[in-house]
């Protein structure tokens, strides 16, 4: 996004705004009931564009936390912010009692399928058809292909797979096991791009965040920025749990779609970042954001909610179906083929943006 000295007036304006929303709506009663009448249908008109524009708000405060802060500690909360969205929205489902035992799973899938396909194969076609060719490290996608390849595999299909517990499921050892690898995997990648081998990451040019020398006044009015943001979230988020699950009912579209509404929620402001960098001849920045914002979904989201799992006891169900599991693969492969180079051309672009029509057309019609 972009950032200028004085805050704008929409990054905190909307999300106080929303916090008001989010009060009166609870004070009419919004409710599955509610959500049917007249009322309860603009109420979630308005509702939409808030919750939108407090996700929007979150990442903008969280970038302008990152560039005051420096290395490794500015990735480190925007991806903490990016990660607390995409639970706001489970949670908040989840707690409506009337989740699907696969909404993690659906998100999580649908996080990496919308990324890897749609996002990636947007960048790459975008820059194809301006610059003909885009250069990038190879050695960085290599790491983020490699880390993805086995987390994916840990979380999304080795349930299937698994004895001591029916179903594609794990059993409260296996989940905690599985987790704690997870997040340890995801930290050393997390050391080895911010710390280790930050020059795989920025290419030619240096976009890594730098630390802003006197800003602890201004860190501070940005984290409560920040933190105002992510509270608008939260709440809109409880009543967005209403609209989306009587939504789902109503169109009659598989419980599966819910997944993937909640993750291009979470994906728009950095998909947008991620397209204007292609637009600008700078691969490696979209890429940095779009493949690492997948791993630091799968890498913090999956943990974050098996505790809540062990905690709350209920059914959390991982495994992919077979389909999605070729589909999966397919992506993976065709990602590593497409990386493999270090560069890029419109056919590489148009092959992703094919399998996420694909993936887009079978969630609707399994």
């Amino acid at each position: 996004m972009l950032h200028t000295a004085r805050t704008p007036l929409w990054t905190w304006l909307l999300p106080l705004g929303g916090v008001i929303f989010f009060a009166i709506a609870t004070s009419l009663g919004f409710d599955d009931q509610f959500s049917g009448s007249f009322l309860g249908m603009a109420i979630a008109a308005l509702l939409v564009p808030l919750l939108i524009a407090a996700v929007f708000s979150a990442v903008y405060h969280a970038e302008d936390a990152a560039h005051i802060t420096g290395e490794p500690f500015g990735t480190l909360i925007l991806t903490i912010a990016v990660t607390v969205i995409e639970l706001a929205l489970i949670f908040s489902i989840m707690l409506t009692g009337k989740a699907s035992p696969t909404l993690v799973r659906d998100t999580v899938y649908a996080v990496i399928m919308i990324i890897c396909t749609g996002l990636v194969g947007l960048c790459i076609l975008v820059g194809g058809l301006r610059y003909r060719e885009q250069s990038f490290d190879v050695t960085s996608t290599k790491i983020y292909l490699a880390v993805l390849l086995v987390i994916a595999s840990l979380t999304l299909i080795l349930p299937n797979y698994t004895q001591s517990a029916p179903g594609p499921t794990f059993t409260s050892s296996q989940l905690a096991f599985v987790s704690a690898v997870t997040i340890a995997l995801y930290f050393v990648f997390l050391y080895t791009q911010t710390m280790l081998h930050r020059d795989y990451f920025t290419g030619e040019r240096t976009d890594a965040f730098e630390p802003v020398t006197g800003g602890s006044s201004r860190l501070l009015k940005v984290i409560g920025l920040l933190s105002l943001a992510l509270v608008a979230v939260v709440v809109l988020a409880k009543l967005f749990a209403v609209v989306i699950s009587s939504g789902v009912a109503w169109l009659g579209v598989p419980v599966g779609v819910t997944g993937v509404v909640i993750a291009l929620i979470v994906l728009t402001p950095e998909s947008i970042a991620a397209v204007s960098a292609a637009r600008k001849d700078n691969l490696q920045k979209s890429l940095n954001l779009a493949l690492g914002s997948s791993l630091a979904t799968i890498g913090l989201t999956i943990p974050a909610v098996a505790v809540a799992d062990i905690i709350m006891q209920q059914p959390l169900y991982l495994g992919l179906e077979p389909r999605d599991v070729v589909l999966l693969i397919t992506t993976l492969g065709a990602s590593i083929l497409t990386f493999g180079t270090g560069k890029t051309n419109v056919l590489f672009g148009f092959l992703h943006l094919v399998l996420f029509g694909v993936f887009l057309f079978l969630a609707f019609v399994p």
